[in-house]
């Protein structure tokens, strides 16, 4: 057995290959298409960069004045990079400012920002500031127009110039159609941050039909470069003009021959991918606040920005932390894209929280009988008690490693943290009381390998809507659907350690830590959000769920099985059930809706329970337990 202590580590090393191997670039796996789009390069960047490489944004801005007439900001310009690579990308939202109204749409932008992992009250640590005015509604007489903005911006002690946050440019037209639309443009224009730019220069005859507007509207028009103030846009209008549809929409449009020459297969393939961009990005207004602070992070640390694929495929950009790992292979969701067969080897992580006092205590048995598994790569005891670390003599001999982590905050929370120790994408996750054979063991993990991207394992537990007390309810009562499977006793990818210990709000894991209760709840939680799909859930033998029900859930009711060698389970605790009642609900409130989903899909082995000779199956110890 090879033994050995270590503290816990909950950040990951940037990866460089994993055993020994090299890893091929991920461009390698990528298919070339020949209408892929060129590369843009940024004005500022054509002549060589390493001239400019220790100039201030402003001394940059001052250099290329020459280049666009009328130029303003440009991320690569304007933006000071330099506060991202020293404190991370953070996000500052300004102090409402005392008389400022704020509107509905805006305040729910402004939550969405301060609820984000991203934000951060101390502007000293901030790489990104958010202005708590109202500009959303630049319409002047609008009661929610904020007035001297651009005066107020300026006078932010923090605050540098930004983009426009509206722009147009095109024809007025006089007379006719659409000349009711564009003539009223200039009311909303202010030379600021909004800029409608229209000229009367249409027709021969335009000179004809010229109003006291027009001089002051054709001077403005030619101030500015149209696709400088594109580049520049936070918002783009597009009002009516002459015809019904307008061209700077047809640029974004197919043509009517091409259209009908689309399949239908096609078509139901791009109408689930608007489906999936929809719930992915554009569905709240949270997500549309994290989408935009996630692309802003790509594009100050672009070597580890995510790639096309990663924002276009299932589950989409916001899972996907690049943080974690710059090769997809490492991500439970690509694995096909890539040509990658599922990991072989799996690292067992059981939870301990009970002295070892005993040679004959299920954590020990448990130890046994997963280092016997023939996918077992090692095993990593998380050390969680009060009580000090037992000598090595004490931990069995095992053909596999053994390595004890000595919890340092000991909550709940750091069984799901991101340790170093694991070396394998695949983790059978176990409590210490669990009872599980090594052919379980065995059938669940190659299970999990045609699904790496779920959790799954043996104890289940279902949800249900309430309508009585109209809130979410929890039931470990055995019926013949779930919707979790515990993760006392289940497989998933260790992706998702990391996204549990980095996605979720310290709210939530403060919450389990305080009550030691509901982490195996808001792990199914975040998993069944991420997929969109629920856990799997495979044989269970009669004796483990009479083991299962001798600590059962049930409210106001509390069966406890004790023994001599452990202290009483957590589940003794009358307030246990009430406080995961508790957690559903809070749980969801955060999620924004309910992520878990049921199923009634049971995986048994091959002739499970047949009326055949034992000897013809694979997993017959399954039968016999």
């Amino acid at each position: 057995m090879q033994f050995r202590a270590s503290r816990s580590h909950s950040r990951r090393e940037e990866h460089s290959g994993r055993n020994g191997l090299h890893q091929p670039s991920p461009d390698h796996f990528w298919p070339r298409f020949p209408d892929a789009l060129r590369p843009f390069f940024p004005w500022d960047q054509l002549e060589n960069e390493d001239s400019s490489v220790h100039i201030s944004p402003r001394q940059k801005r001052d250099a290329n004045s020459s280049i666009y007439k009328g130029k303003k900001c440009r991320m690569e310009s304007c933006f000071d990079f330099t506060l991202c690579k020293k404190n991370g990308f953070k996000v500052y939202v300004y102090p409402q400012q005392k008389g400022e109204k704020i509107a509905e749409s805006y305040q729910n932008i402004l939550a969405a920002i301060e609820g984000s992992r991203f934000y951060t009250s101390d502007p000293s640590q901030a790489c990104l500031f958010v202005l708590s005015l109202d500009t959303l509604d630049r319409d002047q007489l609008s009661p929610q127009y904020v007035h001297n903005l651009r005066s107020k911006v300026q006078s932010l002690h923090l605050w540098n110039n930004a983009s426009y946050m509206l722009v147009f440019k095109g024809k007025r037209y006089l007379t006719g159609i659409g000349s009711d639309t564009r003539n009223a443009l200039y009311h909303v224009h202010n030379g600021e941050d909004v800029l409608l730019l229209t000229t009367c220069k249409h027709g021969k005859d335009w000179q004809k039909h010229k109003d006291s507007r027009c001089d002051r509207d054709n001077t403005e028009y030619e101030k500015y470069d149209y696709r400088e103030m594109l580049h520049n846009a936070t918002f783009c209008l597009v009002p009516r003009g002459r015809r019904l549809g307008s061209f700077r929409f047809l640029e974004a449009l197919q043509i009517p021959s091409t259209i009908r020459s689309i399949h239908q297969d096609k078509i139901l393939a791009l109408r689930q991918q608007t489906q999936f961009l929809w719930e992915a990005y554009f569905s709240s207004v949270e997500k549309i606040v994290l989408t935009t602070l996630e692309i802003i992070q790509d594009r100050i640390f672009k070597h580890i920005s995510r790639n096309s694929l990663i924002w276009n495929k299932h589950p989409g950009g916001l899972f996907v932390l690049p943080q974690y790992s710059s090769y997809l292979g490492d991500f439970p969701y690509y694995y096909a894209n890539l040509g990658l067969k599922p990991p072989s080897k799996f690292t067992a992580v059981i939870h301990a929280v009970t002295p070892l006092v005993s040679q004959s205590q299920p954590v020990l048995k448990l130890l046994v009988a997963a280092a016997k598994s023939q996918y077992c790569a090692q095993i990593i005891v998380l050390w969680n008690c009060d009580k000090p670390l037992p000598a090595k003599h004490r931990w069995p001999a095992t053909a596999v490693p053994v390595i004890v982590i000595e919890g340092e905050s000991k909550v709940m929370s750091s069984r799901f943290l991101p340790y170093d120790n694991i070396i394998t994408d695949a983790v059978l996750s176990l409590d210490e009381d669990t009872v599980l054979s090594t052919t379980e063991v065995d059938f669940a993990f190659t299970v999990w390998q045609s699904f790496p991207e779920r959790i799954v394992g043996y104890p289940a537990r279902s949800h249900f809507w309430d309508n009585s007390k109209e809130r979410w309810g929890y039931t470990s009562k055995w019926t013949n659907d779930y919707s979790m499977v515990l993760t006392g006793a289940a497989i998933y990818h260790k992706y998702y350690h990391y996204l549990y210990s980095h996605y979720l709000p310290a709210s939530l894991k403060n919450m389990v830590d305080q009550l030691a209760n509901c982490e195996d709840i808001l792990m199914n939680f975040l998993v069944s959000a991420v997929t969109k799909l629920p856990p799997i859930k495979v044989t269970q033998k009669k004796q483990y769920k009479e083991a299962m029900m001798g600590q059962c859930e049930i409210p106001h009711l509390q069966i406890i099985r004790h023994d001599s060698t452990s202290r009483a389970s957590r589940w003794a605790d009358p307030d246990h059930f009430a406080q995961r009642q508790s957690c559903m609900n809070t749980f969801a409130s955060w999620f924004g809706y309910m992520p878990l989903i049921h199923s009634q899909m049971r995986l048994d082995p091959v002739l499970f329970k047949d009326q055949v000779s034992i000897l013809r199956k694979k997993y017959r110890d399954i039968e016999r337990l």
